[in-house]
């Protein structure tokens, strides 16, 4: 083995890896693949896909663009599926004609038609709530956190004075109250 020969060679088996792969990496991680999921279909190990993200030129890129793909649609669809929404409906409809012959004998003529309507679906109400708790998660909180401190910082009760005036109730006075029968 010459000299050039011995830099080159880095040691250990070698790779399992394909150029194929990089391509169905991406058809993979468009239908929800996890790198789990990769390395089941690949038959190695989820630190083997790990390595093949460092040192394998387009496959990272490919995971990340085929998982951000997956993601828009599911996010889109959330967000479709959480709007209230008027869509097409075909319905079938019977129609009968009735008319009279020459004679005067009463005709019946059945059709079916097929007729487009318009819909109204509300909203999903679990992909409301899931949307609102992860765009605005400060205003829409299963769990409100209440202050119970004081302004002093501690669980201490405040003091109240209460004044009364002449004539108020707890000064043995009426109060501007007759007890009249």
């Amino acid at each position: 083995m010459s000299e050039e020969d011995k830099e080159i060679d880095v040691g250990g088996r070698p790779s399992d890896f394909k150029e194929e792969f990089t391509e169905q990496a991406y058809k993979l991680c468009l239908l929800g693949a996890t790198d789990k999921d990769l390395a089941d279909f690949f038959l190695v190990c989820e630190a083997t896909i790990n390595n093949w993200k460092k040192s394998k030129e387009g496959f990272l890129e490919s995971i990340r663009a085929g998982k951000r793909v997956a993601d828009m649609e599911v996010a889109e669809s959330l967000f479709n599926g959480a709007r209230d929404r008027i869509v097409p409906k075909q319905q079938a409809f019977k129609v009968k004609e009735v008319s009279y012959n020459e004679k005067g004998q009463r005709v019946e003529r059945e059709t079916v038609q097929v007729v487009t309507l318009e819909e109204f679906l509300p909203g999903d109400f679990r992909n409301q709530q899931y949307w609102t708790k992860n765009r605005s998660p400060e205003n829409w909180k299963d769990k409100q956190e209440v202050d119970h401190k004081s302004t002093d910082g501690t669980m201490s009760p405040r003091t109240t004075t209460i004044k009364f005036s002449k004539g108020s109730v707890g000064d043995g006075s009426s109060g501007g109250r007759t007890n009249d029968k």
